[in-house]
Parts: structure tokens; C-alpha cells; sequence
């Protein structure tokens, strides 16, 4: 379908762009507590359809009577709006709660947090512009996501069931979620607890950790997570049982603990001195890995740029899309709000912010290069990675300066974070006949939205924390208790060690160097992201990554079983329902608790 074709059908409408604020905004706050769960962002578009059958085509058009109404590119407008919003969620979660765990808390000023993630939100969106064309219509890239999103946009009777099972999900999650809160049903299923009291084994030793570390959390977003990767997720699972059924009982047998540790002490013993700081390691070398295999895309995104530009100079670029100039005032856009960030960051030294301004400016649209064309191939982007090399970068043009290194570096991973999800939302729009130029004004409108709200809810899962002390973090006290609101906050754990051990030397620099080694092995393998999955599993508790897991074999074996298009049809929308279920009970639980002390 030609971009013509849609003359007469309703695209930018106000309910589409409400519907997709709306969405995007409860995505954001419900995706950035899913982000401190899991360690890794979840993609919002697939929501957003679904849901916009069921309220643009459903509501408006059989309840209100408007007639055309959940047009496919006016669902279309409301999904590139709600993901849009989204991409911060992920940006944010895996930088700026680092400043939370290195002790930074009291000191942070939110306006220019936020001033700096909306300054990369905006680039995100311009660094595109110019090579839609060039790689969506001329190389024809996958985008497996925008794809994805596309064939649910062409199916409108599917996205009215998908609504149904996605709510009935929601309210499968709800009630486990408030039975877990409020005690009916255990939160962690202790399972190797309860082996140990009926067998009578040891709680020392390697078979003391190995009963201690054994326990399945009852979460349904870890479950539903875990549905939706299938097959591709299993090496996550893998990672946890690595980490607690090889790496601990071995640690534990040859007697590198506390003299006397036993039971759950033995346990946190091992996972402070060996698995968490190994664990950094590893997601750190597979991240940093992860970049360098990256290199051809960045070639690949330079040469589909120079493309690009050779169009527009010889009048061949669309009307229908933003002129290529847009970049360069984007790029001017960007070096004078990292400029302003690192003014007030640094206290007025001139010199070195214009320093941080045009390193940052010029990483950061390498950056999105380089994730434009990593996800256009793969659909997988070296987030984690981009954001670590930006911040060491700043910590040394900023003479260690802390704060200022993260809050650019919370800039530079909300910009590749919305090119990726930009550019897959262009490539539905081009699959279902949507006008790139509405989609790429809409995401400009949109762009300050989600910043501020993934800031603001990780202040407020940081203040919920029990009995006054700190909300989330391996060390906080609804993880170490294995409660349900454990929130380990793995990718801003990781960038916390990396900071520390540049800035104090007193990190265990060599867990984290063997354990780097290990990421930069396991990144070479064949496997999509394999060093930073790994390495996330080794740092989160396991009965968290023992629920992804039976996730995982589950989807697997119902997809066998039922085929491929029930795994679509079925699964996606229940396991979505699931994860922003727990996501949004539990959210909305900690503003309850916070509005009332109890």
C-alpha cells in the first residue's frame, strides 16, 4: 500500500495521540519496574496495537459511532506515539539508578537528569530521519520488531481477540501479584529449603548453598518475560543455573567462604564476593564485545547516511518525509543541552563542558548509528554496551566527576534506544502505508513525555524501599529477605561496579577482569547477546531466573505443540497482560503505601 492510498483514512487524530500518550506513559512506569526486575527493556508496540483495536476500532467506532475510527495507520499513529514514550524506560533504568546504588542519592538534581535524557530522546529521533529512506525502502533491512507490529496493524478481528487475552492475562497477574503482597501465598517458593528439611542434608558446603540458593519466585513478569523470548531466552536461564548450581556449590566446596556461613548467610557470602562481581564482569566484556561486533553496522549506517545525503542533494528525497537538514539542526539542538548539562554539572567550567558537550554529542549520534543499523539486521541494539563506553568516556573528560558522566550517559542511551525504536516504527509505517513525516512530527511532540515519568518512577521505587531503607539493589532489604518487591536493578548494578572501579580502585578488579574475559568469550558465540544474558543471570537472584526459564520452556513446548501462529495469536498477548499486570499492581501499591505509611 502506497502512501497515497491512505488519502481519506484517519491517521493523526486526537484519540490516537491521546490513546498513545496515555499508553505510553503507564508503559514507561510499568516497563521501568520490569527494567530493576529483569535488567533488560521490554518494547511496547505490540501493547499499544493490540490495545488500540480493542479502544480506537472498538470504542470509538462501535460505541461512539465515529465512523472509520482504528483506522490501520490511525492504530498505527497510536503505537509509534505509546512506544516513542516507552524507549525511556529502558534509557533510564540502566543508568541513572546507578547513581542511587553508588550512594549519590541526596545529591542528584532531577530537572537537568531529565533536561539530559530529553536532549537524547530528541536525537534519537533526528539521527533517523535521513536514513529512513536509505535503509527501509532502498536496503530494505528486516526490523523483525516493526514486522511484527505490522501484521498485527493487518489483522484487526486477531487484535480484538489479542485485547481480550492480553486483559485476561492482566488479571491473572493482579491477583497472584496482591496475593504474594499481602501474604496468602508465599512470594519465593523455597524449594530447596524444603528439600533440605525432609532429606536432612547440610546447610554448609556445597550442598548448603545449593538448597539455600534454589527458590522460585512466584512473578508473573518474570513468567511472562520469559513466554515471549522462548527458545531465544533460554541462555539467560542457563546463566542462573551456571551461576547457582556449578559456580556457588564449587566456590562453597573449596571453602572460599566466611569461616561458619550457613544456609542463606553462606548464600549472600558467595553472591557478594563471587557471583555478583563476576557477573558485572561478564555483562560488561559481552556488552563492551557486543559494540566492537558492531563495527560493520556502524560502517553499514555511514555509508546508508552518505547514501542518503547524495538523494536529497539530487531531489530525489520524498515530500512525504522531514528534510535531511533536520540532523544537523538536531545535532546543534543536542550540544547546547549537553552543553547546558555540563555547565551546571561541573559547576561553570567552560572548558570542560564544551568538551562533554561535543564528545557526547558526536557519541551519541555514532551511537545511533550504530543501533539503527544493529536492529535493522538483528533487531537487537548493544544498549548496555554504548551507555558504558559513554560514561568511562566522561568520567575521564570530567576528572572523575560522577554524576556528570551518568547523567550523560542516561542522554546517550535514551538517543539509541528511541533511533532503534524509531526506525522499527518507520518500517511498520511503511509495511501498512503510513505517512513517515506524521509518524516522525508525532514522535517530536511526544519526545519530553517519557524522561520525566522513567525518572520519577525510579524515585519512587527508590523511596518505597521497606521499613525506610533503600528500594531496590542487591543489597536492599526486599532482596535480601526474598521478598517480592525485590528489585536488583542489574544493568545499573553493572555500571556501578564499572564506576567504581575506575574511580576508587578498590573494586575486585580481578572478578571483574576474569569475569569481562568470560563475556568477551561467550559475545563471540553465534548467539545474540549471549555475554550480557549470562552475565545478567549470574547477577540476579535465581529465583528470578528460574521462573523466566520454565517461561521459556513453556513457550517452547506450547509452540511445538500448538504451532507457530498460536505462539503469536496466544502467548504474546497473555504474556504481555502478565508482565504489565505485576508491573502496574505493584506500582500502584508502592503510591498507596507512600500516600498512607502503612
Amino acid at each position: 500500500m502506497s502512501a497515497a492510498s491512505t488519502k481519506g483514512y484517519r491517521e493523526v487524530t486526537f484519540g490516537a495521540v491521546a490513546l498513545g500518550v496515555i499508553q505510553g506513559a503507564v508503559m514507561t512506569a510499568a516497563f521501568v519496574y520490569i527494567g530493576l526486575k529483569l535488567g533488560f527493556g521490554l518494547p511496547g508496540s505490540t501493547v499499544a496495537a493490540i490495545m488500540g483495536f480493542a479502544l480506537l476500532r472498538g470504542v470509538g467506532r462501535k460505541a461512539f459511532g465515529i465512523e472509520g475510527a482504528g483506522s490501520i495507520v490511525e492504530n498505527n499513529i497510536n503505537q509509534t506515539i505509546a512506544s516513542g514514550i516507552n524507549t525511556a524506560s529502558a534509557g533510564v533504568v540502566f543508568t541513572f539508578p546507578a547513581l542511587y546504588l553508588l550512594g549519590l542519592g541526596d545529591e542528584i538534581n532531577f530537572p537537568i537528569v531529565i533536561l539530559s535524557a530529553v536532549a537524547g530522546s530528541f536525537m534519537g529521533i533526528v539521527v533517523i530521519i535521513p536514513l529512513r529512506k536509505q535503509m527501509i525502502e532502498i536496503e530494505r533491512l528486516k526490523f523483525p520488531s516493526g514486522i511484527a507490529v505490522a501484521t498485527i496493524l493487518k489483522s484487526p478481528g486477531a487484535g480484538m481477540k489479542k485485547s481480550v487475552l492480553l486483559a485476561a492475562g492482566f488479571a491473572v497477574s493482579l491477583a497472584i501479584t496482591l496475593a504474594t503482597k499481602f501474604e496468602i501465598v508465599p512470594e519465593t517458593l523455597e524449594i530447596g529449603e524444603g528439600l533440605r528439611s525432609l532429606t536432612g542434608g547440610s546447610d554448609t558446603g556445597a550442598a548448603g548453598v545449593l538448597f539455600a540458593g534454589t527458590a522460585l519466585s512466584l512473578s508473573m513478569a518474570n513468567f511472562g518475560a520469559g513466554l515471549l523470548s522462548g527458545k531465544g531466552g533460554l541462555a539467560f536461564a542457563v546463566g542462573g543455573i551456571l551461576a547457582w548450581w556449578v559456580i556457588a556449590p564449587f566456590v562453597a566446596a573449596q571453602g572460599w567462604v566466611p569461616e561458619g556461613a550457613a544456609g542463606a548467610d553462606l548464600k549472600w557470602a558467595i553472591y557478594g564476593a563471587n557471583l555478583r562481581p563476576v557477573g558485572i564482569g561478564v555483562l560488561i566484556g559481552g556488552a563492551l564485545m557486543g559494540v566492537v561486533l558492531s563495527y560493520p553496522a556502524l560502517k553499514g549506517a555511514i555509508s546508508s547516511l552518505r547514501a542518503a545525503a547524495k538523494l536529497a542533494k539530487s531531489g530525489d528525497a520524498s515530500n512525504d518525509e522531514l528534510p535531511p537538514s533536520v540532523l544537523g539542526f538536531g545535532l546543534v539542538g543536542a550540544f547546547v543541552a549537553l552543553f547546558a548539562v555540563a555547565i551546571i554539572g561541573s559547576n561553570g567550567a567552560i572548558a570542560m563542558a564544551v568538551s562533554v558537550a561535543v564528545a557526547g554529542t558526536v557519541w551519541l549520534g555514532l551511537a545511533g548509528l550504530i543501533v539503527a543499523q544493529a536492529t535493522g539486521a538483528t533487531d537487537i541494539s548493544p544498549l548496555s554496551g554504548l551507555a558504558l563506553i559513554a560514561v568511562t568516556l566522561m568520567l575521564a573528560l570530567t576528572a572523575n566527576n560522577i554524576m556528570l558522566a551518568v547523567t550523560i550517559g542516561v542522554a546517550v542511551c535514551v538517543a539509541t534506544n528511541q533511533c532503534a525504536d524509531m526506525m522499527s516504527d518507520l518500517k511498520t509505517g511503511h509495511l501498512v502505508g503510513s505517512v513517515p513525516k506524521r509518524q516522525q512530527l508525532v514522535q517530536f511532540m511526544v519526545a519530553w513525555v517519557g524522561p520525566a515519568i522513567a525518572v520519577g518512577t525510579v524515585w519512587l521505587l527508590w523511596q518505597a524501599g521497606p521499613d525506610g531503607a533503600n528500594g531496590f539493589g542487591p543489597e536492599s532489604l526486599a532482596c535480601r529477605n526474598e521478598t517480592a518487591d525485590c528489585l536488583p536493578a542489574p544493568q545499573a548494578g553493572a555500571l556501578q561496579g564499572m564506576v567504581q572501579g575506575v574511580v576508587s580502585g578498590e573494586a575486585p578488579l580481578d572478578k571483574y577482569l576474569a569475569g569481562s574475559a568470560i563475556g568477551i568469550g561467550l559475545a563471540l558465540f553465534p548467539i545474540a547477546g549471549l555475554g550480557v544474558l549470562i552475565g545478567l543471570a549470574m547477577y540476579l537472584p535465581f529465583e528470578i531466573t528460574l521462573g523466566y526459564g520454565i517461561g521459556c520452556v513453556a513457550s517452547m513446548v506450547l509452540e511445538k505443540v500448538k504451532g507457530r501462529r498460536y505462539y503469536a495469536d496466544v502467548l504474546v498477548p497473555v504474556a504481555a497482560g502478565f508482565i504489565v499486570g505485576e508491573a502496574l499492581t505493584s506500582l500502584s501499591l508502592t503510591l498507596i503505601k507512600l500516600a498512607t505509611g502503612s
